[in-house]
């Protein structure tokens, strides 16, 4: 058992009860912040809540206030911003102040889809071909990229800006999809290959030693009415709608040999990408058996019940020992 801690957790502005500012009564529905808030609690540390809204002197402040022996950072975005979440990675990196998840490096590379793949590439990870779309420029399509694409927003994640019409078969249907990415989100748009195939979800615990989880899938089944080939948005979010389209998340079955190959790649691309602590790797599995690299999540969902914490459960760590793992694998990178 764990010495008691103060532990400073940052959350959010736009997520935090005006009635119930420290997190202190549970919801009919607990959201993350709760859960975790409330197992901090559980397991015999002190919780105090920070809401980052966008007064960084007031988040400093609020934070030495607290004088916390960990930040548990739970924030997405500074500002409205979610490109500025790696900005308060670094202010806590120039406090000298331990805190859990990623730094600014791995937010950064992780935050713009384009330089992930890129760098990726460049190590011989295979990812989805992709074009990149500035806003305001005209949409050209290298010949070695082929269709369909995927279209959305460069830097957004939780499968923002996906939906069914975001697969796009030519290219006055990718420059449509394109300028309603660009007018929607105002940022720069990319078109990625449309890769078919099995999706997985493998989330990993560590630093120096890697813990690759339970592998999690997302069934797609076939439905005579057409549906869902892919992890949009309300995939993800609506139950409702997985129920219409029979979707579900499960754990997967594997080959042995894929598995290990699975956990090689995902470890590789977690190191590449300056992932800490914790994270998820997006893939997916070809009919030919080519795994390709989607996504790279630092600091993912921490939800009782959502991806993580489910592979956690599935591994024999329940909730509170994986909240408190994730509390003793980031102090031991400050020790």
């Amino acid at each position: 058992m764990m010495e008691p801690l103060k532990i400073t957790v940052l959350v959010d502005a736009a997520s935090v009860p005006a009635a119930d500012r420290q997190f202190e009564n549970s919801p009919e529905e607990p959201i993350t912040e709760y859960h975790v808030i409330e197992t901090i609690r559980e397991l015999g540390h002190a919780a105090y809540v920070v809401d980052v809204h966008d007064d960084i002197g007031d988040m400093v402040e609020q934070i030495k206030k607290s004088d916390p022996d960990l930040i548990f950072n739970l924030t997405e975005q500074f500002a409205c911003q979610r490109l500025m979440d790696k900005n308060i990675a670094a202010v806590l990196e120039m406090l000298h102040i331990p805190f859990t998840g990623a730094g600014t490096m791995g937010l950064m590379l992780c935050r713009d889809k384009r330089l992930c793949k890129q760098l990726l590439a460049r190590h011989l990870i295979r990812v989805p071909g992709f074009v990149n779309i500035p806003m305001g420029r005209r949409v050209r399509v290298p010949r070695a990229i082929r269709f369909p694409l995927v279209v959305k927003p460069a830097l957004e994640d939780g499968s923002e800006g996906i939906s069914n019409a975001s697969l796009v078969w030519d290219e006055n249907a990718l420059a449509e999809r394109a300028r309603f990415v660009h007018d929607r989100w105002h940022q720069d748009a990319i078109a990625e290959e449309y890769i078919d195939g099995r999706e997985f979800y493998v989330s990993i615990l560590g630093n120096k030693r890697l813990t690759v989880l339970p592998v999690r899938e997302c069934f797609l089944h076939d439905h005579p009415e057409g549906g869902p080939y892919m992890a949009t948005y309300r995939v993800k979010w609506n139950e409702g709608y997985r129920k219409k389209w029979g979707i579900e998340f499960g754990f997967a079955e594997l080959d042995p040999k894929v598995h290990a190959h699975l956990a090689r790649v995902c470890k590789k691309v977690y190191r590449l990408l300056h992932l800490q602590d914790y994270g998820r790797i997006d893939v997916r599995l070809t009919p030919d058996d080519r795994l390709v690299v989607l996504e790279a999540n630092p600091n993912p969902g921490l939800a009782y019940g959502e991806e993580v914490a489910e592979s956690a459960d599935r591994a024999g760590i329940e909730y509170e020992q994986f909240i408190e793992r994730i509390i003793k694998i980031a102090l031991r990178r400050f020790a």
